[in-house]
């Protein structure tokens, strides 16, 4: 089984954080392709940069579709492009959002996503309320950039770990869900600091794409996810025209 799994910002090194977490996740006969966004933001830190993210992110999932994947991963937690990827694409797309509070729910009745920027607090909670989640999710933002989880001379963990300490006294928090594919290496280690369920969106959506595949199950191709109507792009979008994107 071929997954593929696509870091929709252009920092490599968050990218191996993602493909580590992945793979550690996935059966061993699972194929991981990670891989790295060619345009757009270093880091996707509220609406501006998710928009010009998009762009980049569509281009390696058609790629990657047309290379025999199976399924794709959005790995960024705001569900960056979803509904695009989903119609431009056949097979499984997977938001790592989405398969982190699916799978959540599963193990507790009250959780918390502990988040990076105050900014994404908002996008975040629109997501819970769209996935049925908000009578049971909160969300936290630990006012941390998400490039400062890679530098060991920031405080970031630290403000984290403070954060988790919140949600679970003020929030009666069962479990936490982190809200930043660049967390995705810390889960093991809070959940033994912590003693509760430490989810990562990452791991959890390497398991519903395998499972999705497993089942024979594509993406529904009428209505909502229907394949994009051929016309002409224009500018610097040329390229994105339906049917050019999966073809290039």
């Amino acid at each position: 089984m071929h997954i593929l799994v696509v870091n929709p910002n252009t920092t490599a090194s968050m990218t191996a954080t993602i493909a580590d977490s992945a793979r550690r996740a996935a059966h061993p006969g699972t194929q991981i392709d990670a891989v790295t966004s060619s345009m757009g933001p270093v880091s996707i830190e509220g609406y501006y940069d998710e928009a010009f993210a998009v762009p980049g992110l569509l281009m390696e999932i058609a790629k990657g579709e047309a290379s025999g994947a199976r399924a794709a991963i959005i790995a960024c937690f705001d569900d960056t492009g979803l509904d695009a990827a989903r119609a431009l694409a056949t097979i499984p797309v997977i938001g790592i959002c989405e398969a982190a509070l699916a799978t959540t729910a599963f193990i507790a009745q009250r959780f918390t996503i502990v988040t990076t920027m105050d900014r994404s607090r908002l996008p975040l909670e629109h997501l819970v309320h769209r996935y049925g989640m908000a009578g049971r999710c909160k969300v936290r933002a630990a006012d941390i950039p998400v490039l400062s989880l890679e530098d060991p001379n920031s405080n970031a963990r630290d403000r984290l770990r403070s954060e988790i300490t919140t949600a679970l006294r003020d929030d009666k928090a069962e479990a936490i869900v982190l809200g930043c594919a660049g967390m995705a290496d810390l889960s093991a280690e809070l959940g033994t600091e912590f003693a509760v369920p430490v989810v990562d969106g990452v791991a959890a959506a390497v398991k519903q794409a395998e499972a999705l595949v497993s089942l024979g199950l594509s993406t529904a191709k009428r209505g909502a996810y229907a394949s994009p109507i051929a016309k002409r792009y224009s500018g610097l979008l040329e390229a994105f025209a339906p049917g050019k994107l999966a073809a290039s």
